[in-house]
């Protein structure tokens, strides 16, 4: 009873002051075929020597990005991240560290943060930076939480270039608050009509820029006709080098910009963890969530930081918070920062065109294999092509020869037809020519 310390009435207890009967009414909102029925069935135990041996026997069967071709992207991007990030955040004082609840002794993490939302805020052209969500996905979710409080509506309009994940974050949470979202038709080539969409009961317009299929989307006039309706505007991106060559969503009039920073200083990690950006208004600051890191002076005049408008639930009644986020990604701001620091704006701007012309290389050697059209006019370093067969069947054959050709789309969205023959492909600075020639190499010999 030592590490199980309630009894059967205490249970009965909880459960009738959340109001069921039985513990399993809390699981009612996963399905029945995604519960599991009993234990996992792993060893019962086994010795460090024999569970090093068989974790290393799993781990060899994975394809590091770095080791062949590799085209994948879809939100989660192959990029060099210089050795100085991973050597500063594994110093003890950082990698250490866990969260400010006493901003008083930590104060290298508060700057830090503050250094992180200060880039964030520029990258963005916005006014205000958190110090950072779990994720892009996640953070998207916020936002449109966020923007309800502000317009007092709950109807939002999600584009179809909007990244499947976090389309599904978005609808998993309208869904649970009794909100209404309107999903646009999957848009891989960017010519959706989304103005039509917006009307006097919209609060919110979600737009992805780069679109998850890779086009380049010109934000200003959906701004307007969102403002004009008195609804805002969320930017998302997934790719947040894009930002040091496109025009910031910022300028282009969005309210609120969120995105994935996974591309500076983290690693793809198998999926995470990764590292949300978000920045908005000033005049909205207090409906963002998260935290925030402000800097200030203290009783002798030298300058310090603080935690500050923290209406997190953590720190104030529930139904007074603005989120539910109670922590965030500390370390992965760090890497971020650091390896922003290390480019410099000039070093970003180097390194989006270099990502930009890798891609157009991948899309003229993609160009020149039979059977393959290249979908998108304007794009970053990502775009869809479309193939004269099913994009999974394509991508399974050419990573059974060590060439990872991109995401299907079919992969994100299943059960649609007609996007099935779909493939997104990413070039970064990692892409040599030699890995664009293997690409469409492979291609021309799977699809004869």
């Amino acid at each position: 009873m030592r590490y199980l310390p309630l009894n059967d009435t205490d249970r009965q207890d909880m459960l009738a002051r959340v109001g069921v009967d039985h513990i399993d009414d809390l699981f009612a909102d996963i399905p029945e075929k995604a519960r599991l029925k009993d234990l996992l069935d792993l060893p019962r135990r086994a010795s460090e020597m024999q569970v090093e041996r068989q974790l290393s026997a799993m781990a060899a069967k994975n394809t590091p990005a770095g080791s062949v071709p590799f085209f994948v992207g879809a939100g989660a991007y192959k990029h060099h991240v210089p050795a100085t990030v991973d050597h500063l955040i594994q110093r003890s004082e950082f990698l250490t560290s866990y969260t400010p609840y006493q901003p008083e002794i930590t104060q290298g993490t508060l700057q830090y943060l503050f250094e992180f939302q200060t880039q964030v805020a520029r990258l963005t052209a916005m006014d205000v930076a958190n110090a950072s969500m779990y994720d892009g996905s996640t953070g998207t979710g916020e936002a449109v939480l966020m923007a309800h409080r502000i317009t007092k509506r709950n109807k939002a309009v999600l584009s179809g270039g909007l990244h499947p994940q976090y389309r599904e974050v978005v609808e998993g949470l309208s869904a649970m608050a009794g909100d209404k979202v309107v999903s646009l038709p999957a848009d891989p080539s960017g010519t959706e009509d989304i103005l039509s969409q917006i009307d006097d009961e919209t609060s919110c317009v979600v737009v992805q820029c780069p679109s998850f299929y890779g086009q380049l989307i010109d934000l200003k006039p959906i701004a307007e006709k969102a403002h004009q309706h008195k609804a805002l505007l969320i930017a998302v991106f997934t790719e947040v080098v894009s930002l040091g060559l496109i025009e910031p969503p910022g300028t282009q009039g969005a309210d609120i910009v969120v995105g994935e920073g996974q591309s500076i200083g983290n690693g793809l990690n198998f999926g995470g963890p990764y590292v949300g950006l978000f920045a908005t208004r000033q005049k909205y600051v207090r409906q963002m969530p998260g935290r925030l890191c402000g800097e200030t002076v203290d009783a002798e005049g030298k300058r310090g930081f603080v935690l500050t408008l923290s209406t997190r639930e953590q720190h104030i009644r529930r139904d007074k918070a603005t989120s539910n986020i109670c922590t965030n990604s500390g370390l992965c701001c760090l890497a971020f920062t650091v390896h922003m620091s290390l480019l410099g704006e000039k070093g970003l701007t180097k390194l989006a065109r270099i990502n930009h012309g890798n891609a157009v290389k991948l899309k003229r050697a993609l160009a020149g294999v039979p059977g393959v059209e290249v979908l998108n006019t304007a794009y970053f370093n990502e775009f869809t092509v479309k193939l004269p067969k099913p994009a999974a069947a394509v991508v399974e054959a050419l990573a059974a020869q060590n060439i990872l050709a991109g995401v299907p789309v079919s992969r994100l969205e299943p059960g649609k037809p007609e996007l099935k023959n779909l493939l997104v492909v990413a070039s970064t600075e990692v892409n040599t020519d030699e890995d664009r020639a293997a690409l469409a190499d492979g291609l021309k010999a799977v699809l004869t």
